[in-house]
C-alpha cells in the first residue's frame, strides 16, 4: 500500500538517525570530522604478528584466532560502516554486493541464496551456529556479515557446499556506554528507527540493546509489511581470564507474499512489472523468532584457551499464496497453498584452541565438538478454484474464487547430530604454513508423513577432510591452495520429511579445490585472487545402464574465478571492488536436469563494487555498481534472466558532533531488470529508482 506524502514527511521529520558505531563518550569529542569508516573488519591484516580476525572468539573460517590473509579459502564479508552507508536493513539486500552469490526470490518469505552455484536455504549462521529456518533475516543487531566460500563442512557440518552466510551479532562492550540511533524513509513511503545503546551496569559488566521498528513498501501493488526486532545481550568479566555472552533477539516479521511475474517466450513477462499475481488479503507471510544464546569463553594460559556455547531457536512460519504457473499473453493460470511451520533447534558447542611456538615453528590445534537436536513440524493446504484457475491478464488481475482445501501434507521430523572435529594450523619458519582437519558427523533424521502414516529413517556417519598449503613469502602476501569436503543428507536442506526412496541413500557430496593469493599493500587495504572448482556428486539420477532405477550417479561442476579489493584504498576512499566468474553445468543427466544444461541462476559474469569519497571533513559521497549477466530461471534453460548493471549513489553531510544525514539511491538510472527468480514462472523484477532520506545521531 501507497503511504502519503504528509505521512513520510512526518516521519523524516521526527527520525533518529543512520547511527555510526556506538564509540566511547570520550571519542564523541571529535566534533566536526566526518566519522571514521572501515569496510575492514578490525584486525584482519596483519603487520608483524598474528591478531584477531575482528573478534576474540577467533576466525569464523577456522575457529581460531587466525587473521584473513591466513585463511586458505575466499571470503567476502560487509561490515557495519558499509551497511550504514548503503542503507541496508536486510540480509538479503546486503548479499546482492557478494559476487559469487546470486539470489532466489525465497518465494516472497524467506532468505534463499546460490553460492559458486549451489541453492541454498539453511546454510545460514549467527556468530558460527546454525540457523536454518527458512525466513527473511534483519541486521539491526549485526556487526558484520560474512560469506565463506566452498566446501564448508569441517567448521559448519553438513551442507554449506558452495558456502556459508554467517552474520557476527553486536556484544554489550564493558566501561563504554553510549546511545545511537537512525531512522530512514523512502519515496514510496517505508520507513526504519533502529536505536542502539550500551550501558555498563558496574566494572564487569554491560548491557546492549538493539531495537527496530520498520514498514516495507514498494512500487509493487499491494506490497506492505512491518518488521519488529529487539536484541538484549550482556556481557560479564567473570574473572581476568573469564567472559561470559548472553544474547536473545526477538524478531517478528510480517508482510505480503509477493511471488513476483510470470514467463512469456522465454523472457520475464514485460510490462507488468507493478502488477500483483496474487490476491493481496491471502497473500501473506509472517514469521516470529526467539533466539537466546550463551557463550562462555576462557583463557587457561597465554595460548590456551576454550569457548563453549548453547543456542535455542524457536521458529514459527505461516505463508500463504497465489502464485503464477504460466501465461499465454492474454490469460495467466495460478496454484496457490498455505505452509506452516514450527521448528526447535537446540545446539550445543565446545572448542579448545592451544597455541604453541617453538624454535622455527608455531602450532595451532583446534579440537571441538557439537551436538544438536531440531524438531520440525511442516503442514500444507492447497487451494481450489471455484471455476477455474485462470484470469485475464491485466494490470489488476481478477482472480476467480477460491477456497482453501483440507490438510494434505502434514509431516513431523526430529534431527538428533553430534559432531567431533580436529585441525591443525602448522607453520613452519613464518613462511609456510599447513592447515589440515577432520570432521565427523553422526547425522540421525526420523520423519513421518502424519497423514499417511509412512515413516522415514536414516543414520549418515560422515567424515570430511580439510587440507591447505599457505606461502608467505612476505609478510603481507600469502599463497595458498585447498582442498575441502562437504556433504548433504537426501532430505534436502530443511530435513522436513525423508521418503522411503531417498532413505536408500547416502549423502551428496562437494568437493572444492582452490588456488589464490592474498596481497596487503597497506594495513588496511587486502587484495585476493583465487581460481576454483567446485564438484558436486552422488545426486539422484536415472540409471545410465537404463535399468529404470535411481541411482547416485548426476554430477554437477562449476569452475570460477574471483578478485576483490577491500578496505581503505586512499585516505579518503573506502571500498570494497569484487568480481566474479562462474561456469557450470550438469555432467551428466540427474533429477536437476539433462546433462549439458547450465546450472540455474548462475550468472557467468558478476561484478559489485562500493565506494565512498569523503570529499570534505563534513561531507561525503558513495558510489555503486552491480551487473550480472544473463542466467538462467531454472534447470530446464528455457527462461533467461536478462543481464543487467544497477548503479547506487549516496550522499553524507555531518550537521554536528552529534547528528547526521545520508541521501541513498537505489538504481540511480532507473534499469528495468529482472534479479531473482523462483522457477520460470516466479520472477522478480528489481526495485525502480528509489530514494531514501536518513538521519543519525549518537551521544
Amino acid at each position: 500500500m501507497r503511504h502519503s506524502a504528509l505521512r513520510s514527511a512526518l516521519l523524516l521529520g521526527t527520525a533518529l538517525a543512520a547511527s555510526p558505531a556506538l564509540a566511547d563518550s570520550a571519542d564523541s569529542a571529535d566534533a566536526a570530522a566526518q566519522p571514521e569508516r572501515t569496510y575492514l573488519p578490525a584486525e584482519i591484516v596483519v603487520s608483524g604478528k598474528r591478531e584477531g580476525y575482528g573478534n576474540e572468539d577467533g576466525s569464523t573460517a577456522t575457529k581460531t584466532p587466525t587473521p584473513l590473509i591466513d585463511v586458505p579459502q575466499g571470503v567476502s564479508f560487509i561490515t557495519e560502516d558499509q551497511l550504514e552507508d548503503q542503507s541496508i536493513r536486510q540480509l538479503n539486500e546486503a548479499l546482492r554486493y557478494v559476487p559469487g552469490v546470486s539470489m532466489e526470490s525465497g518465494e516472497g518469505h524467506r532468505d534463499e541464496v546460490f553460492i559458486r552455484g549451489q541453492e541454498s536455504t539453511a546454510d545460514f549462521y549467527i556468530d558460527g551456529l546454525r540457523d536454518d529456518a527458512q525466513y527473511y533475516r534483519s541486521l539491526y543487531n549485526i556487526e558484520r556479515v560474512e560469506v565463506l566460500k566452498g566446501a564448508n563442512a569441517l567448521i559448519f557440518g553438513r551442507g554449506a557446499g558452495g558456502g556459508a552466510v554467517n552474520r557476527v551479532s553486536k556484544t554489550a562492550m564493558l566501561g563504554r556506554s553510549g546511545i545511537g540511533g537512525q531512522a530512514s524513509v523512502d519515496n514510496f513511503g517505508a520507513f526504519a528507527i533502529l536505536a542502539d545503546a550500551n550501558q555498563p551496569l558496574g566494572d564487569n559488566v554491560a548491557l546492549r540493546l538493539n531495537a527496530t521498528y520498520e514498514e516495507f513498501d514498494n512500487d509493487r501493488d499491494f506490497y506492505e509489511g512491518r518488521f519488529i526486532g529487539v536484541s538484549p545481550t550482556l556481557t560479564a568479566a567473570l574473572g581476568p581470564q573469564t567472559r561470559l555472552y548472553a544474547t536473545y533477539t526477538y524478531d517478528d516479521d510480517a508482510r505480503v507474499t509477493d511471488r513476483g511475474v510470470p514467463s512469456l517466450g522465454g523472457r520475464p513477462l514485460m510490462g507488468y512489472d507493478e502488477t500483483f499475481f496474487g490476491d493481496p488479503d491471502f497473500n501473506r507471510a509472517s514469521a516470529e523468532t526467539h533466539i537466546g544464546r550463551v557463550r562462555l569463553t576462557h583463557e587457561f594460559a597465554p595460548g590456551l584457551s576454550a569457548n563453549a556455547t548453547v543456542q535455542y531457536a524457536d521458529y514459527d512460519k505461516i505463508y500463504a499464496n497465489i502464485v503464477p504457473s504460466g501465461t499465454n499473453g492474454t490469460t495467466v493460470s495460478f496454484g496457490g497453498y498455505e505452509d506452516a511451520t514450527d521448528r526447535e533447534n537446540l545446539i550445543g558447542q565446545a572448542n579448545l584452541v592451544w597455541e604453541t611456538a617453538g624454535e622455527g615453528f608455531e602450532s595451532t590445534l583446534l579440537l571441538g565438538v557439537e551436538a544438536g537436536s531440531q524438531d520440525t513440524v511442516n503442514a500444507r493446504r492447497t487451494v481450489s478454484f471455484a471455476s477455474g484457475n485462470t484470469a485475464p491478464l491485466a494490470d489488476v488481475i481478477a482472480l476467480p474464487a477460491f477456497s482453501l482445501n483440507p490438510v494434505s501434507r502434514s509431516r513431523d521430523s526430529q534431527l538428533e547430530t553430534l559432531s567431533a572435529y580436529v585441525q591443525e594450523q602448522f607453520e613452519i619458519g613464518g613462511v609456510v604454513e599447513l592447515v589440515a582437519g577432520l570432521r565427523y558427523d553422526r547425522f540421525d533424521l526420523d520423519t513421518r508423513d502424519l497423514i499417511s502414516g509412512v515413516p522415514g529413517n536414516r543414520v549418515d556417519e560422515k567424515v570430511s577432510p580439510r587440507a591447505g598449503l599457505i606461502v608467505k613469502p612476505s609478510e603481507r602476501v600469502s599463497v595458498y591452495a585447498s582442498y575441502a569436503e562437504s556433504f548433504l543428507p537426501q532430505a534436502g536442506d530443511q530435513f522436513v520429511i525423508l521418503s522411503p526412496g531417498d532413505a536408500r541413500f547416502d549423502p551428496e557430496k562437494f568437493t572444492n579445490y582452490e588456488l589464490g593469493v592474498k596481497v596487503a599493500p597497506m594495513n588496511d587495504l587486502l587484495v585476493t585472487a583465487a581460481i576454483f572448482r567446485l564438484d558436486r556428486t552422488k545426486t539422484q539420477a536415472p540409471d545410465p545402464s537404463g535399468s529404470g532405477l535411481t541411482v547416485l550417479a548426476g554430477e554437477s561442476r562449476v569452475e570460477g574465478f574471483e578478485l576483490s579489493a577491500v578496505g581503505e584504498i586512499a585516505s579518503f576512499w573506502q571500498a570494497n571492488i569484487g568480481y566474479t566468474y562462474l561456469d557450470g553445468e550438469l555432467r551428466n543427466d540427474s533429477d536437476f536436469g539433462t546433462a549439458g544444461a547450465r546450472l540455474q541462476q548462475l550468472p557467468k559474469h558478476q561484478i559489485a563494487a562500493w565506494n565512498r569519497f569523503d570529499l570534505t571533513e563534513k561531507f561525503g559521497v558513495g558510489l555503486g555498481v552491480i551487473h550480472q549477466s544473463e542466467q538462467f530461471a531454472s534447470f530446464s534453460n528455457t527462461v533467461v534472466l536478462p543481464s543487467y548493471w544497477r548503479v547506487d549513489a549516496a550522499a553524507y553531510l555531518t550537521l554536528t558532533d552529534r547528528i547526521g544525514v545520508q541521501l541513498n539511491i537505489e538504481n540511480l538510472f532507473d534499469e528495468d531488470y529482472y534479479p531473482s527468480a523462483h522457477g520460470n514462472n516466479n520472477i522478480q523484477p528489481g526495485d525502480p529508482f528509489t530514494t531514501r532520506i536518513g538521519v543519525r545521531f549518537e551521544m
